[in-house]
């Protein structure tokens, strides 16, 4: 049976409609100018989802091509999910996380650990966000080797916290805290392991690690080519480097395989993973090797990196609840099924569209890559208004970014794709 949020766009009012706009005059007077972009139009405000769909304060129906930001993994306010977060918040809503933590702190440790790539022996650090995860990685790596410097990739994307404005690409996030930021990181072009080798070189800081997203997200669904991650694990391994895998965009499924790493076999030294992990809720983790994690000292009651949040019992609670229904349903091979149906049905019916200059992915991530970023906001906001809910991605803003649940019924994405194809000319 089709799940009550698997439904194809339904609108009864223009988008954005009345009761959104109001909202938006209302969060004018009260947010910060540099969050919510509210201008030139009023974004629809969300009211409730589910499944692949969200409703807006106005009534409006849409297909989430997007999944909140590739977060809602088992679909919007999925049942199970729900349960869990409401059974624990009535148990503990909040624990001493790094001094008396709660029981399903350890629950959720073991299962992530069990799932790392290739089997290895680790051990996690619990956060909020991807760029919590992103950071610990970034402090075990210093802790592990005692060098600073970082390779990262032209158009990669590890967040806009202090600590890892220096490994994300560009330079308009960068360049208003620059002041602030090390610049212990050294940019090669994605997909090239030898240009790694050429920024390490040129270093002025010893370099210690290699961050890489094995799919880029925000930067454009960009796939590497096929051996780029082995070629960067024989790099990290002759070099002493750590490999260290953001799959904060890429995991739990996404690119139809538990990780992204997993499709060429390659197990990092340390793992990040947020995002879709608790399909709805804030919660993050960086995985690592044993020997890896070795490098942070025993606790002796003051940790070196927690938060008062940490390992937050709804948030795990969610996170088993989402990690069970992935592997009840299936949702892994699912998504490499629906994104192989996907990506072959926008190829044909893009073909020889002049304003297309490719259309790539892997499993349920997927990109259009338009000729210029105007005409893709602009099929974003013709999507929006037949329905469908998509935003632009990559250099210049010129990539449709989907990403849709991992449960989204074949034949909703097909016809919400569709809409998206009618946009572009």
């Amino acid at each position: 049976m089709p799940h009550p949020g698997d439904q194809p766009p339904h609108l009864v009012t223009p988008v954005p409609g009345p009761r959104s706009r109001e909202l938006a005059l209302r969060l004018a007077a009260v947010e910060s100018p540099n969050v919510t972009c509210l201008a030139p139009e009023a974004p629809p405000f969300w009211a409730r989802a589910a499944g692949s769909n969200v409703w807006d304060v106005d009534g409006n129906r849409f297909v989430d091509l997007g999944a909140a930001f590739g977060v809602a993994t088992v679909g919007h306010s999925h049942p199970d999910v729900a349960r869990a977060v409401a059974q624990q918040a009535e148990e503990l809503m909040h624990g001493m996380g790094d001094v008396h933590p709660a029981a399903v702190k350890v629950e959720l440790l073991e299962a992530l650990v069990r799932r790392y790539p290739g089997g290895a022996p680790a051990r996690g650090i619990l956060g909020s966000s991807g760029s919590d995860a992103v950071e610990a990685a970034l402090k075990t790596a210093q802790l592990a080797t005692g060098r600073p410097g970082v390779i990262a990739f032209d158009g990669a994307y590890h967040g806009l916290s202090l600590g890892t404005l220096d490994v994300t690409w560009r330079t308009d996030f960068r360049a208003p805290f620059a002041a602030r930021l090390p610049g212990a990181t050294r940019f090669a072009r994605f997909g090239d392991a030898e240009d790694v080798l050429r920024q390490a070189r040129a270093s002025a800081v010893p370099i210690g690690a290699v961050l890489v997203e094995p799919i880029q997200g925000r930067g454009g669904e960009r796939v590497p080519r096929e051996g780029f991650l082995r070629d960067l694990r024989r790099l990290c391994d002759a070099e002493g480097w750590l490999l260290i895998a953001d799959e904060i965009y890429t995991g739990c499924g996404r690119t139809g395989a538990w990780f992204a790493c997993d499709h060429e076999a390659v197990v990092p030294d340390l793992l990040c993973v947020g995002k879709g992990l608790a399909s709805g809720m804030p919660i993050s983790v960086c995985l690592g090797r044993d020997p890896v994690l070795e490098g942070w000292p025993e606790s002796r009651g003051a940790a070196l990196r927690t938060q008062t949040c940490l390992g937050h019992p709804p948030s795990c609670a969610a996170a088993l609840a989402s990690l069970r229904e992935i592997e009840k349903s299936g949702l892994v091979e699912a998504a490499r099924q629906k994104g192989e149906t996907a990506l072959a049905h926008l190829r044909t019916r893009l073909a020889g569209r002049e304003s297309v200059r490719e259309v790539r992915g892997r499993g349920l991530m997927l990109g259009i890559e338009c000729d210029d970023g105007e005409r893709a906001l602009a099929a974003c906001n013709r999507a929006l208004q037949a329905g469908v809910i998509l935003l632009p991605s990559g250099e210049e803003g010129r990539v449709l970014s989907l990403t849709p649940p991992l449960s989204i019924p074949e034949a909703v994405l097909l016809d919400a794709l569709d809409r998206v194809v009618e946009t572009l000319p």
